[in-house]
């Protein structure tokens, strides 16, 4: 059955706000609007901040009656060091909400100073860690109009950002339930225009987060059947978004995949997150190929917990070898077709680290979703592997 991208239009509450369509970004000044602001900060990163994009989205401020300025002192792994300038950037021209614009750089860091310009300290106060979510000041939190522009981490409706400690070289998760978007403006056409291999990494990074929620341990069944929906759509559509960035229907359903990976993933993520952040951290590495490259290695890994769920998963994606290696032939069929590559190498990561990697793993919280638990030796050997290209 064919689909007309004109079908895949709507406004949903799960688990915020989303307007979701092409056109739908010439709905931001009014979305402000809505949430009561009169002179917003858009938040990006320098790659779109020369972009036609942030000028449309400023003019259409503009015409709703709006100031609007734009910030992008934000780096690809967004630092602390961001989100105080961004803080600064914020009270300095007497903003009163936030437009978070971007991939996952651009609306972690936003919705970091939606927090922060409420707050005293440091944003590290707010460590996903114990009680720290509980300090914040939650009446002075800004409020927050999320437009994402890649298909890939799904911060848009995600309640936490990963920020990098620089002093550490260590990423930390800030986590508050407020700081989930108010309302998010999820426009496929403003993904039509990225590169092919940026399309492939962040749909890995999509897949990840269904992949990563779909073998968590944890007790969550709503959240589950999202992910089975979410690794379906990757299955289906991430081929022809990267080989036909034009495609709006192959588009919107990546976005849609995205967005169900950041929902699904309250059920916990996993090895393949909790090496990809130290990793991120050490080498300043993009987080969507580095999931993608250490999918498989991970999944290899944990194939004594995970082989019964995966035979069910192959099942529910229609492949016709329905079994734990049906689905990692998949997976690396995949990787290949997209032009992921096979070993951390590619990205210039050598062995050097390799212990202090499996430490940083076994520290970073996403660790704690993984279907068993693994040790920093453990990790120290999936790395290893990864960067040899060993598939044993």
């Amino acid at each position: 059955m064919s689909i007309n991208v004109k079908d895949l239009t709507g406004n949903w509450n799960y688990p915020t706000a989303v307007r979701f369509g092409v056109g739908r970004a010439n709905e931001i000044g009014a979305a402000c609007k809505e949430l009561g602001m009169s002179n917003p900060l858009l938040v990006t990163d320098p790659g779109l901040a020369s972009l036609p994009m942030i000028g449309e989205a400023v003019s259409n401020c503009q015409a709703a009656g709006l100031k609007c300025a734009v910030f992008s002192d934000v780096k690809p792994n967004p630092i602390g060091e961001n989100v105080d300038a961004g803080v600064a950037a914020y009270k300095a021209g007497c903003h009163d909400g936030v437009i978070a614009f971007g991939g996952g750089s651009g609306l972690d860091a936003a919705k970091a100073i939606a927090l922060m310009v409420g707050q005293s300290g440091s944003v590290f106060d707010f460590v996903d860690e114990g009680d720290n979510w509980t300090r914040v000041n939650v009446d002075a939190v800004a409020p927050v109009v999320a437009v994402p522009t890649t298909s890939g981490t799904g911060s848009e409706v995600g309640r936490a950002s990963v920020i990098t400690d620089a002093a550490h070289h260590v990423k930390k998760i800030i986590f508050h339930p407020t700081m989930l978007p108010a309302i998010v403006i999820a426009d496929p056409a403003l993904t039509a225009g990225l590169p092919a291999h940026i399309t492939a990494a962040t749909g890995m990074d999509a897949l990840s987060h269904n992949l990563e929620a779909y073998c968590s341990p944890f007790y969550h069944p709503m959240a589950e059947g999202i992910a089975v929906e979410g690794i379906r759509l990757v299955k289906e559509y991430l081929p022809t978004a990267v080989a036909e960035g034009s495609d709006l229907v192959a588009r919107a359903q990546m976005m849609v995949a995205s967005t169900m990976g950041a929902t699904a993933f309250q059920r916990g993520l996993g090895g393949m997150h909790a090496l990809a952040h130290p990793l991120g951290a050490l080498y300043d590495a993009h987080h969507g190929m580095l999931n993608a490259i250490l999918m498989p290695y991970v999944l290899i890994h944990n194939r004594p917990a995970i082989e019964d769920r995966m035979e069910r998963l192959a099942a529910f994606i229609g492949l016709e070898d329905a079994s734990f290696e049906g689905f990692l032939k998949w997976v690396l069929d995949l990787r290949q077709e997209v032009g992921i590559p096979n070993d951390l190498g590619a990205l210039d990561i050598d062995d050097s680290k390799a212990e202090l990697v499996g430490k940083m793993a076994t520290e970073d919280p996403s660790s704690g979703g993984n279907p068993t638990k693994l040790t920093a030796a453990e990790y120290t050997e999936i790395f290893l592997n990864a960067v040899k290209g060993d598939l044993g």
